[in-house]
């Protein structure tokens, strides 16, 4: 093997979602916050149909109504759609981000009421990548297109894009960007927490490169996928949304790594899957954007390639705002998604009947 492809597999096996998610600071509770409902429901992905992968097209999906929600018959609300990240699905990412408890400490500082949303999209290798992929589906179609839409049928929502708002974390904070930026026809205020995968993936030095391609290589059913280490699992996970190949079974993908020869070709389909790389293509769709908002820890490893989503929105002139906190990848995502998402949103999310 050539001292580059050992680099370069070393470097896509790096910790580019920063490890597993894990425990998070809880914001104390808030006296007389009233609660949410909460409701367990399953959306139907046609967007999904068809998927080499198998994963399933019945997504869980779970909602939180704003207290009162039941009461207040006429009423109608905006929604906020939050994507999970990485090895996690729409039932961990509660816990992480402490909602219901967050959501209801938000309302009882001020936030208005608004419905929030958190669909899963954990898959065989534990994450879409919230992208197109005949392999995994097209699930940056069901989170724009089918999920919306059966949240606006479904729940009095005010049906229009100026009363959408979309954030996630890691996985999901790459799934906001890109999502966010194809789509703002759908959305009308973006919040962007510690993306991952920003960057077109490069090389770096690194040992262990022959062992992990015979590993992956070895890798033949999502049982296999299971036992794999977080990093290399997070390999099939990039690839088989990014590399789909509908004529290479079992797994449907291609790996950027190939009998220790880069391949070249893949390694262009994973760059031209980076935000970074095609944010230039989307700055009238950004413009387009009530709000847009970045944050990211400190101490977190993601940090340079979300500081440089927010210099390339300045250069163009697309207003945005950008916070480095103190903290690491999850050590705050629960405090700053009752204290800072949760209210940005009702600052720049439309409630009133002359939405647009």
């Amino acid at each position: 093997m050539s001292r580059t492809s050992a680099a370069l597999l070393a470097a896509l096996s790096a910790p580019f979602f920063l490890g597993a998610q894990v425990k998070t600071q809880v914001p104390p509770v808030i006296p007389d916050a009233k609660p949410v409902t909460v409701e367990h429901i399953k959306v139907h992905g046609q967007s999904l149909e068809g998927n080499l992968e198998g994963d399933d097209v019945d997504r869980e999906v779970i909602v939180f109504l704003p207290p009162g929600y039941e009461k207040q018959k006429n009423r109608r609300y905006p929604v906020v759609y939050a994507l999970h990240g990485y090895s996690i699905g729409a039932e961990q990412w509660t816990h992480e981000i402490h909602v219901p408890q967050t959501i209801e400490g938000a309302f009882a500082q001020g936030t208005p009421d608004m419905i929030v949303v958190l669909p899963d999209a954990k898959t065989i290798h534990n994450g879409s990548m919230y992208s197109s992929s005949m392999t995994t589906g097209d699930f940056e179609k069901f989170i724009s297109h089918d999920l919306v839409g059966y949240i606006d049928a479904h729940y009095r929502t005010i049906p229009k894009r100026s009363s959408r708002g979309l954030v996630g974390h890691s996985m999901g904070g790459y799934g906001a960007s890109r999502i966010g930026m194809k789509h703002s026809d759908v959305f009308g205020s973006l919040y962007i927490m510690s993306p991952c995968c920003m960057e077109a993936r490069g090389a770096g030095p690194g040992r262990g490169a022959a062992d992990a391609e015979k590993t992956l290589a070895a890798v033949k059913s999502a049982a296999d996928s299971a036992k794999l280490p977080f990093g290399l699992r997070a390999q099939l996970a990039s690839a088989a949304a990014w590399s789909p190949d509908p004529k290479n079974p079992p797994l449907y993908l291609d790996l950027p790594m190939k009998d220790g020869v880069v391949q070249q070709d893949v390694l262009a389909k994973w760059a031209a899957n980076a935000p970074l790389a095609f944010v230039d293509q989307y700055i009238d769709s950004l413009k387009q954007y009530h709000g847009i908002a970045i944050d990211v820890g400190d101490q977190d490893g993601l940090k340079a390639g979300a500081q440089k989503l927010h210099e390339i929105l300045d250069s163009y002139g697309v207003p945005n705002s950008f916070e480095i906190y103190p903290g690491t990848h999850t050590s705050a995502v629960a405090d700053r998604f009752q204290n800072h998402v949760m209210p940005f949103f009702g600052k720049n999310l439309c409630s009133g009947k002359s939405c647009k």
